[in-house]
Parts: structure tokens; sequence; C-alpha cells
């Protein structure tokens, strides 16, 4: 991080320190948790807006309609996923509560954002208790939430759109809700295309450590365009396969801009 970025660093840094105390007050406060997830999801989408335009996150969203269409329905949200900054992102222009893994919040600073959040929590590494998992995050939405999913399993390098793990889309099959797919695609750093030479500047994977990635990220634009898809409605005969093959290829589609063939 260069030394002109400072000021940039200690303004988010400090609405991250109110976002968490007005947190911990709600959370001290409010007994009822429904109550609490409620306002925990609209208030962090207020704050993931502010937070991702001082960080210099400019967002092009398409298909607005369709979450107009949504706003009074819940559903699941499935989007790709290559950096943390998706998920304040989305919170930015639909609040919901999402679903990470467990090591996610533990991790510094996003740990906070996704307890303090009303998130929910998948051990991606005990696959015994994913019935359970399941049940809990259905539930969740037939309490009247969006929740998103991102069936990726964890951030990717952005080259594409890796392979899905459909077992969660069971969640939309027992709560018996519509779809919603979502494509969250970085088209340019600093005004210059997304690609190999600067992907490392927002992608998120493999071992990278969090602090250094966000440090580096400062003082850098970055443009983003998130395509909301029409949504697919609940059909009893659409196993968790069907819908996991039909929403990784229309997220293709858009993220290369090139038709699929759907199997």
């Amino acid at each position: 991080m260069k030394l002109q970025n400072l000021p940039q660093l200690i303004l988010v840094l400090t609405y991250f320190l109110a976002f968490r105390s007005w947190a911990w007050i709600l959370y001290k406060f409010c007994s009822d948790r429904t109550r609490w997830r409620q306002r925990a999801i609209r208030f962090t989408g207020t704050m993931s807006r502010i937070i991702s335009k001082k960080l210099d996150f400019h967002v092009t969203l398409k298909g607005a309609e369709h979450l107009e269409q949504m706003k009074n329905t819940s559903c699941l949200l499935v989007a790709n996923h290559c950096s943390y900054m998706d998920i304040l992102l989305l919170a930015s222009h639909q609040p919901a509560s999402f679903i990470t893994s467990v090591e996610m919040g533990n991790t510094p600073f996003l740990g906070t954002i996704t307890r303090v959040g009303g998130s929910l929590y998948t051990e991606r590494d005990t696959p015994v208790s994913l019935p359970q998992e399941i049940k809990r995050f259905a539930q969740t939405i037939n309490e009247g939430f969006k929740v998103v999913l991102f069936p990726e399993g964890t951030s990717t390098d952005g080259s594409t759109i890796k392979d899905f793990r459909s077992s969660l889309f069971q969640v939309a099959v027992e709560a018996k809700c519509p779809i919603l797919p979502i494509c969250i695609k970085y088209t340019h750093i600093d005004r210059k295309p997304f690609g190999r030479d600067n992907h490392k500047l927002i992608c998120w994977y493999g071992n990278m450590e969090f602090m250094s990635h966000f440090l580096a990220m400062m003082g850098h634009r970055f443009d983003v365009e998130i395509t909301v898809l029409p949504p697919i409605a609940y059909d009893a005969n659409n196993t968790r396969a069907d819908l996991s093959r039909q929403v990784r290829n229309q997220l293709l589609e858009i993220y290369h801009n090139t038709p699929t063939t759907g199997e």
C-alpha cells in the first residue's frame, strides 16, 4: 500500500469500526433472532454501499427489473465468486443473508462482516452436518429472507466459473422457492481490461493472505458488472443437479459473452 492511500484506509476502517460497534449493540439488545437478522442485513447493506464506494468500486447493474420483481419474495440467490468484495457488492444492491464457510467467519475483518451481518455458516470439511445445514438454510428462506449461495465452494482466479457443488441447491428444493441467478464480472481495473496481468488485485484465492491483499487493493479503481438474470420458478420436477447445471450454464453465457449448450 502506498502512503497516499493511507487516508482511504483510515476512512474505511473508521466505517468498519462504527459498523462493528452498532452490530454489537444490536446483538446485545435484540433478543428476537429473526428481527435481529432483518436489521443486521439491512444495516450491512447500507455499510457495504458506503465501504465499496470508498474503495472506488463502480458497479453497472443489469437486470435490475428482476430484483424489483423479487422484491417481496424470499428466494435463493446464486452467484459466481472470485473475491471477498463480491459479498459487499451484492449486499449493496440486495440485502440478504450469505451462506459462507466457518473458515470465512474466522477471518479478520471478513469474519466480523459475515457474523454481524446475519450470515449462515457451513462446515465444508464436515459433510455429515450437511443435511442439518440444508434444513436450517431452507428454514431461513421460509422465514422470509433472501439467502445467497456461492456454489463454486470457494473464491477463484476469475478466469472462468468453476464447476458448481450441487449439494446446497437442495436448499431451494426443500424451501420450494425460486432461484435468482446473478453474474459478477470485474471488467476493468484502473480502466484497463481485467485479465491475467491484473486479476490478483481483486481475485482472492488459494493461499492468499487477506490483509496483504486488502492493502494492495487500496488506491485502485474497479469497474464491475452485476447481471441479474430472470428468476427460475420452483418446479418439483427439478433436482438439485438440474438446478446446478441450469444456473451454471446461464452464468457462463453471461460471464464469457458466449452461448452455452445445456446438457
